[in-house]
C-alpha cells in the first residue's frame, strides 16, 4: 500500500495548477506567430465562412488534406498525431497479424484497462460498423470502418487548438474522445480527426475558492481524469466530490456534459450542478474561461447541454464537500433460477444471500413492492442501482444496491425497515442483508485504501440502450404506477430485455448554487428513476437484421413511453434513434432552442458534430457505396442533409 500512496502522491504533486488559475497543461497555448506559415493551423480571421461543400472531406476525395499537410500538422504538434489501426487488426491475415496480441484481445483485454487506455477504441462496437472484431479465426476482412483517420494525443491546450484549426480550415470531420465509454456513437467517425483528451489528467485541490456567489473549497481537474483517479484524490485530500459509480468513466467528459449521475445525486445533485468554472476551447480555436461572470452562455450550455458540440472542455472547477461515510446494502431475488450458465454468471450472479420465489406472479409482486419503495429511497437523499434479468422461460433474477450517503448503520436500517415489513406482509420470507460501510475500493466516501492503476476491468460489447426518466407522478397515482410496472414486465418477460433502473432525486433544491442556471434536462429534476432497456446485439447481424431488431425493441419501448408521456431520456444511455430526441434528451421547456442559439453563436462553422447533439439534425452519416448502414453507425461520410446540402461535394443518400 505504501508504494501506491507514493505513486499517487507523486502524481498529485507533479500536476498542480498555476497561479493564474490554469492547470499546467493549459498554460501551453498556440500563438498566432507559430502558425504564420501554416494556413492549415491558423486561427480564423474576419467573419466566419462555413464551407459550402455538402460533405466533409474524406480520404480519397479531392479536398482531403495531402500527406504533406498531415505531416506539417504533426510537426506543429511535436509528434502528437497518431495514425493507428484498430487493435483487432492483429487477428486478421496481413502485415499486422500478431497471434499473441490477438489472443490477448480475445481472452484477456476485457479484464484489464486496455481499451480505456487505447487511443482509438470505444466500448461499444456497433458505431464502428462491426467491421474489425477480435476473434481467433475471424471471418471477413478488417476495415477501418468508423474509426478516425488520425488522432491527436492531446497533452496541452496547444494540441487541441491546432486540431480544431486544422479540421475547420480543411473541412475535416472532428470528433472528441476521452475514455471511449460511449453507447451513442459520439466518440468516433469515419474520415475524422479525433481529439483524444484522455491524458489531460491533472488535479489541484483548492482549500479556499471564491467566485460569484460561491465561497468555499473547490477542486480543479483536467478533462481526462478518470473517476478512480478522482476517488484517490478524495482520499489523499480527505474531501468528497460528486462522482460516478463506475470508476473507468471520465470525471469531466460526456458523463459530466449530459448531467452526470452518481451515488450522491440525491444528496448534492448531478455532476453538472457542481461546476463553478469551465475551461473550454471553442470552434475558433480560442481557449476561454466560462463561469457566471464571463462567457455565461457557454457556462450554461456546458453544464448538462450535451458534449461534443460547443467546444472541447479542458478542465473544470467544482464544489468540494467534507468527507462522509457511505452505507450500502444489496438485495437479490430470483425466480426459478436455471442451471448456472456463462450468460447467467455474466448478467445475473446468484449469491448465497439470494431470496427465492418459485412463481412468476410472485416475482413481479415483489418487484412491485420494491419499485414502490424507490420513492422513499430518493426522498431521503439516497440512491439505488438495480437490474432485472430474463434468464429463460418464467425465470428471472433481480439485484439491487442501495447506497446511503451520510447515514449511520442504525439510520439506514430504520429506513429499510418498512420495505421488509411490506415484503413480510405480502408473505415473502426475505431476509435483510447486512449493511456495510463502503471501502474506497468501491466508492471513495469512506476508508483510506487507494485504487492502484490500471484501475477497473473494462471490455467491449455491442450494447444498445433505450432509457426513460420516470417522473414522480408515476408514483403518486396507483393506477399509473401499476401500468408502469406492467410495461417494464412486458419488456423483460416477453421481449427478453434487461431492465436497468437507477433511483435518483437531483432536484434543484439539492443541486444548490449554481445548479438552477444549467442546461440539465428538466426531466431530471422531477424524476424518481432513470430506467433503461438493455440488450447486447450479436455482432454477426447484417445491417438490415440489426435494424429490424431495433424496430422490435422499439415496440417494447413504446409501452414505456405510453406510461411516461412527455418525460425525458438520459442521452448517454439513450437510443440514438430516439423519436423527438430534441425534447427527450434536452427538455420541452425551451431548453433546446436556447442551446441551439449558443451552438450557432459559438460554432457558426458547424465544426463540432455528434449524433443527437444540439444542431446535429443538419448532418447525417451516409453510406460510402449507397448500401445499408449498420443502425446509427459512424462508418460513412458526414454530409449535410438534403434540406441543408448545397454546393460541391458528393455523397449518396440512403
Amino acid at each position: 500500500m505504501g508504494a501506491i500512496f507514493l505513486q499517487v502522491l507523486v502524481f498529485a504533486s507533479a500536476l498542480v495548477g498555476l497561479a493564474n488559475g490554469a492547470l499546467e497543461f493549459e498554460s501551453v497555448q498556440l500563438k498566432d506567430n507559430e502558425v504564420a506559415g501554416f494556413p492549415g493551423g491558423a486561427f480564423p480571421k474576419g467573419k466566419p465562412k462555413p464551407s459550402t461543400a455538402r460533405c466533409k472531406a474524406f480520404p480519397g476525395s479531392d479536398d482531403w488534406p495531402s500527406i504533406s499537410e498531415w505531416r506539417r500538422l504533426n510537426a506543429s504538434l511535436d509528434g502528437a498525431l497518431l495514425n493507428q489501426d484498430a487493435p483487432a487488426v492483429a487477428c486478421y491475415p496481413g502485415p499486422s497479424y500478431d497471434a499473441s496480441k490477438c489472443s490477448f484481445l480475445v481472452n484477456n483485454a476485457s479484464s484489464t484497462h486496455y481499451y480505456i487506455d487505447d487511443p482509438i477504441s470505444v466500448l461499444t462496437t456497433w458505431p464502428q460498423g462491426n467491421t474489425c472484431l477480435p476473434a481467433i479465426n475471424p471471418a471477413g476482412n478488417c476495415t477501418r470502418g468508423g474509426y478516425p483517420s488520425y488522432i491527436v494525443n492531446a497533452t496541452t491546450v496547444k494540441h487541441i487548438q491546432l486540431a480544431i484549426n486544422f479540421a475547420r480550415n480543411n473541412n475535416v470531420r472532428l470528433v472528441i474522445k476521452n475514455t471511449g465509454h460511449d453507447f451513442g456513437g459520439r466518440s468516433l467517425g469515419a474520415g475524422s480527426l479525433s481529439i483524444w483528451t484522455h491524458n489531460l489528467d491533472a488535479f489541484e485541490y483548492l482549500p479556499s475558492f471564491a467566485l460569484g456567489s460561491y465561497s468555499g473549497p473547490a477542486a480543479h481537474f483536467g478533462a481526462g481524469l478518470e473517476q478512480w483517479e478522482l476517488f484517490n484524490q478524495m482520499i489523499l485530500n480527505n474531501i468528497t466530490i460528486v462522482g460516478s459509480g463506475f470508476k473507468a468513466i471520465g470525471a469531466n467528459g460526456g458523463w459530466f456534459a449530459s448531467g452526470g449521475h452518481g451515488s450522491l445525486a440525491s444528496l448534492y445533485g448531478l455532476a453538472a450542478d457542481q461546476a463553478l468554472e469551465i475551461h473550454v476551447i471553442t470552434a475558433d480555436g480560442r481557449h476561454l474561461i466560462a463561469n457566471e461572470l464571463q462567457n455565461s452562455d457557454l457556462f450554461y450550455a456546458l453544464r448538462g447541454g450535451g458534449g461534443s458540440t460547443y467546444g472541447v472542455v479542458t478542465s473544470v472547477i467544482v464544489k468540494v464537500y467534507p468527507p462522509i461515510t457511505m452505507m450500502e446494502t444489496s438485495i437479490y431475488i430470483a425466480c426459478n433460477p436455471p442451471p448456472d450458465t456463462t450468460a447467467r454468471a455474466r448478467w445475473a450472479p446468484i449469491t448465497p444471500a439470494t431470496n427465492y420465489v418459485n412463481n412468476t406472479e410472485r416475482f413481479w409482486e415483489a418487484m412491485n413492492i420494491y419499485f414502490r419503495f424507490k420513492k422513499t429511497i430518493v426522498d431521503t437523499h439516497n440512491v439505488d442501482w438495480d437490474y432485472i434479468y430474463p434468464l429463460g422461460p418464467d425465470s428471472f433474477s433481480f439485484r439491487t444496491r442501495i447506497s446511503f450517503p451520510a447515514l449511520t448503520v442504525s439510520q439506514a436500517a430504520d429506513l429499510l425497515a418498512p420495505l421488509y415489513h411490506q415484503f413480510s406482509a405480502a408473505g415473502f420470507d426475505f431476509k435483510p442483508t447486512n449493511l456495510t460501510e463502503l471501502s474506497s475500493t468501491r466508492l471513495p466516501y469512506s476508508g483510506t485504501s487507494l485504487t492502484a492503476p490500471p484501475g477497473p476491468a473494462v471490455g467491449t460489447a455491442n450494447t444498445r440502450y433505450r432509457s426513460r426518466l420516470y417522473p414522480r407522478s408515476n408514483w403518486e397515482n396507483s393506477t399509473i404506477f401499476n401500468s408502469t410496472i406492467s410495461a417494464i414486465r412486458y419488456a423483460v418477460q416477453t421481449g427478453g430485455y434487461i431492465f436497468h433502473g437507477l433511483s435518483y432525486g437531483p432536484t434543484l433544491q439539492v443541486a444548490g448554487y449554481p445548479g438552477n442556471t444549467s442546461a440539465v434536462n428538466p426531466a431530471w429534476r422531477n424524476a424518481v428513476m432513470h430506467g433503461a432497456l438493455m440488450t447486447v446485439q450479436p455482432t454477426n447481424l447484417t445491417p438490415r437484421q440489426a435494424r429490424d431488431e431495433q424496430t422490435t425493441m422499439a415496440i417494447y419501448t413504446e409501452r414505456i413511453r405510453a406510461v411516461t408521456p412527455g418525460a425525458g431520456s438520459y442521452m448517454n444511455e439513450g437510443d440514438p434513434g430516439e423519436k423527438d430526441w430534441q425534447g427527450s434528451f434536452y427538455g420541452r421547456d425551451g431548453t433546446y432552442e436556447r442551446l441551439l442559439k449558443v451552438k450557432k453563436d459559438r460554432d457558426p462553422w458547424g465544426l463540432f458534430w455528434a449524433r443527437t447533439t444540439v444542431g446535429s439534425e443538419k448532418w447525417e452519416v451516409e453510406s460510402l457505396d449507397g448500401g445499408d448502414l449498420y443502425p446509427w453507425s459512424q462508418n460513412g461520410r458526414l454530409c449535410k442533409t438534403e434540406k441543408e446540402g448545397k454546393g460541391k461535394g458528393k455523397g449518396k443518400k440512403r
